[in-house]
């Protein structure tokens, strides 16, 4: 009897066994997938870089580029479209640009649905990385905010010194519904027009750079110039604020690019070493150009070209060998010096810290370089066997073309809302006294 058991208990143990593959198949199968806590720890780092572009980075940045009584007021519109630009994403801005729902027809190619107030998202869920990795939905919500919000605050850069505060925030709010949630959906979302067409925008230069440049000229336009503008001298009052600003920014730049491609590999590492070499090609560049043009090499020349080398590298950043990120560095900071030195005077328009000039020339050389520096044979990391340069250079040249209008378009239609609904400008008074004192009630410096 004790046998008949034993015999039994073997055979039971033998079927169990024999079943146990593929219970684990189908239990495997059945799991929803876990983020990678590795990337996921990476990208929360990268998130807290791009928020440090900002505050205080560009903060920074621009407060000292501009007049001493106006340095408050600059630094409170950067921090405030920033906030404003965070609370709205989370209520309807990652809906429309990375939602759950995609629209059949024409809808889809310029925007998405579901999700509204996140409302789908939740601490189990994940986002997609370019491989077979997820990372935690809440940190993709939390890093692609930091872009909306960056690229709201660049905007305003060109309108410092005479915008209301107010009109910042109401323009803030309609630009980032009709412009930037469109644009980011069209760029980076699966079935995004510009998507489908196989564009390369690794970080944002069109989303963020050509994007913000196009719709800071148009708001510009719509103000009009500063009091005194072009005839009265109006120099930065803190070259080493901007300095600070620019260092913060280069660092915080390495969460931008680097983050862009959600994992911790070695696509991470290209862009993190184009970063570096684009920019420093793109500093020192700038500073040629003065000397070559008769004047003294300036820190504040070199602090453009840090820009200009940061944003040529955004589109390019994980899209590019070393070499062809400092080639991309060096053109993109002498286009954005002849547009700030040359174009800028002839046109007349009073973009006040060359938001056009560096972001979008820059970033128009970006990206549409990036096409060539893709290039397998320029040390790229395209497929030898399928890229062609001159048919991914046209789909880059679209890519633009699609944004400038988008964001002209768009931008020229928020500048009017608001100009009806409240205005644009400080009265002249304000204007004169700076919008320190006569937005906030109070003074950078006693």
């Amino acid at each position: 009897m004790i046998r008949k058991l034993s015999m039994a208990g073997a055979a039971l143990g033998t079927a169990l066994l024999a079943a146990t593959p593929a219970f684990a198949q189908e239990a495997a199968e059945a799991a929803p997938a876990v983020a990678n806590p590795g990337n996921n720890a990476w990208m929360m780092t990268a998130t807290i870089l791009v928020l440090l572009m900002i505050l205080p980075g560009l903060a920074l940045f621009y407060g000292g580029l501009t007049r001493s009584k106006n340095m408050l007021s600059t630094m409170t519109q950067v921090g405030g479209a920033a906030c404003l630009a965070m609370l709205i994403w989370v209520m309807w801005g990652y809906s429309l640009a990375f939602g759950a729902t995609s629209y059949d027809g024409p809808l889809g190619l310029f925007i998405s649905g579901g999700s509204y107030f996140l409302s789908s998202v939740t601490v189990d869920s994940t986002a997609a990385t370019f491989s077979d990795e997820v990372i935690s939905e809440y940190v993709f919500v939390s890093f692609q905010m930091t872009f909306a919000a960056i690229t709201a605050a660049l905007v305003l850069g060109a309108t410092v010194e005479r915008l209301k505060f107010s009109a910042a925030m109401l323009f803030t709010a309609i630009w980032l519904t009709i412009v930037y949630f469109p644009i980011a959906h069209m760029v980076w979302a699966g079935g995004g027009l510009i998507f489908d067409w196989g564009a390369l925008d690794f970080a944002g230069g069109t989303v963020v750079h050509i994007n913000a440049g196009v719709s800071a000229l148009v708001l510009a336009y719509f103000l009009g110039g500063r009091k005194g503008y072009p005839t009265e001298p109006m120099p930065p009052h803190s070259m080493t604020l901007t300095l600070v600003g620019a260092g913060l920014l280069w660092v915080g730049w390495f969460g931008f690019n680097a983050g862009s491609e959600l994992e911790a590999d070695g696509t991470a590492g290209l862009a993190m070493i184009n970063t570096f070499v684009a920019t420093a090609a793109g500093a020192l560049a700038w500073m040629v150009m003065e000397r070559l043009a008769g004047h003294k090499g300036s820190a504040l020349g070199f602090a453009s070209g840090i820009i200009a080398g940061l944003v040529a590298v955004t589109p390019a950043a994980g899209n590019s060998g070393p070499f062809g990120a400092i080639v991309l560095g060096i053109l993109a900071s002498v286009a954005a010096y002849l547009a700030v030195a040359k174009l800028k005077a002839k046109l007349g328009y009073d973009d006040a810290l060359d938001v056009f000039g560096i972001h979008g020339v820059a970033g128009i050389v970006g990206a549409i370089g990036t096409g060539i520096v893709y290039s397998p044979a320029l040390g790229g990391p395209g497929d030898a066997a399928e890229y062609v340069m001159g048919a991914q250079v046209w789909i880059q040249v679209k890519a633009v073309v699609v944004a400038i209008l988008w964001a002209a378009i768009g931008s020229a239609i928020a500048a009017l809302v608001t100009k009806l609904v409240i205005g644009l400008r400080v009265d002249a008074e304000t204007e004169s006294d700076g919008l320190d004192i006569g937005e906030h009630g109070e003074r950078a410096y006693n």
